[in-house]
C-alpha cells in the first residue's frame, strides 16, 4: 500500500554549498539520501513530494565548518500489510515454491500456498509450476496475483511470504490482458 507520510531529516552540507542555491542544494541531497531507501518503520520511501521547512543551520562541532539542517518534508512510501493482494513479477522457480518482486520488495510463495492442482515441474532447466489441465503456469519472468501472509521487515528491506491458493489469486493470463487472471479451479 502506498501512503503519503510526513517526515524529517538531518542533512549536513560543506561550506561549498552556502550561497544562493542553499535550498536546491539541500533538496537535492535529500532526495539523492531518501528516495528508494527503506526504514523498518515507513516501508520504501517511492518520492519525496514536498518540502515543508528547512531549519536555520547549524554549525557542527567537528572542527569542517559543515552545518547541519533539519529539513522537514512530505514523502510516498510503499508498505505493504498482511493481507495485501499484490501483483508480482516471478524471478525464480524451485521445488519449494518461487520468488517474486513485487516493485522494491521481494517475496516468496512455498509450493505448500501454491494451488493444489499445480505440480513442479523441470524441462531443460526451466522450472515452473504448471496446473493438470496444462492451461496455467507459473515460471519466470511471469506474472503472478497474490496475498500477503506474513512479513519480516528489517532496517534495510522488507521481505513476505504470499499465498496464491485462494479464489482470484494466481498466475494472470498474458493472452487475456492484464486484468485477467487464469482460472485455476
Amino acid at each position: 500500500m502506498f501512503w503519503h507520510i510526513k517526515l524529517e531529516r538531518n542533512i549536513v552540507l560543506e561550506p561549498r554549498f552556502f550561497g544562493r542555491k542553499l535550498r536546491d542544494t539541500l533538496m537535492q541531497r535529500l532526495k539523492h539520501e531518501v528516495e528508494g531507501s527503506c526504514t523498518g518503520k515507513h516501508g520504501y520511501i517511492v518520492m519525496v513530494t514536498d518540502f515543508t521547512n528547512i531549519s536555520e543551520g547549524m554549525v557542527t562541532d567537528d572542527g569542517t565548518a559543515r552545518a547541519k539542517f533539519r529539513v522537514e518534508f512530505d514523502a510516498i512510501a510503499f508498505r505493504p500489510f498482511k493481507g495485501q493482494v499484490l501483483d508480482a513479477v516471478v524471478t525464480e522457480v524451485n521445488k519449494f515454491g518461487f520468488f517474486a518482486e513485487a516493485g522494491p520488495m521481494n517475496l516468496f510463495v512455498s509450493n505448500q500456498l501454491i494451488s493444489d492442482d499445480m505440480k513442479f515441474e523441470s524441462i531443460d532447466n526451466a522450472n515452473r509450476y504448471v496446473s493438470s489441465d496444462k492451461s496455467v503456469s507459473v515460471q519466470k519472468n511471469g506474472e503472478v496475483r497474490v496475498r500477503v501472509v506474513g512479513m519480516r521487515i528489517d532496517a534495510q528491506e522488507i521481505f513476505c511470504v504470499a499465498t496464491m491458493k485462494e479464489d482470484y489469486l494466481g498466475a494472470i493470463d498474458q493472452d487475456a490482458g492484464a486484468d485477467k487472471v487464469a482460472d485455476e479451479y
